[in-house]
């Protein structure tokens, strides 16, 4: 592993365990570096009991990024569960990535323990639906 990936790997796993998720059960922490910046923005998935109201680890520490930095460019994002291969991200969550992403972008997917399995948005999303598809 890389040392951006192990610091993305420790930031997730802490976030991990910040996990609000009483009706699943399913912990999730994710870690995000932005082009051009030093921090990383990390999450947890958040449930409600209003099922909609729930959010992904992985769309709270891009929003949180976003949300400081303003319009930036995902370098890797890492996703960490309990699961010992590690699990993609949703659907939802691959369609942000996306929007925020560039050709280069790398997603990790992690256990507790390192990194499982990586790829580029493109090989986790293809096919996918983009601003070029607007009128």
């Amino acid at each position: 592993m890389s040392s951006l990936s192990k610091e993305l790997h420790q930031h997730a796993v802490e976030a991990r365990k910040k996990s609000y998720s009483p009706y699943s059960k399913f912990q999730v922490g994710a870690a995000v570096k932005f082009q051009g910046e030093d921090k990383i923005y990390s999450g947890c998935n958040i449930e409600n009991s209003s099922y909609g109201g729930c959010i992904c680890a992985e769309r709270v520490a891009i929003l949180k990024g976003l949300s400081e930095l303003g319009e930036k460019k995902i370098e890797q994002i890492l996703v960490v569960t309990g699961s010992p291969k590690g699990d993609n991200p949703c659907g939802l969550c691959l369609q942000t990535i996306n929007e925020f992403s560039t050709t280069n972008t790398e997603i990790l997917i992690a256990n507790l323990n390192s990194v499982q399995s990586s790829g580029k948005v493109s090989e986790f999303l293809p096919n996918s639906f983009d601003s070029s598809n607007l009128p």
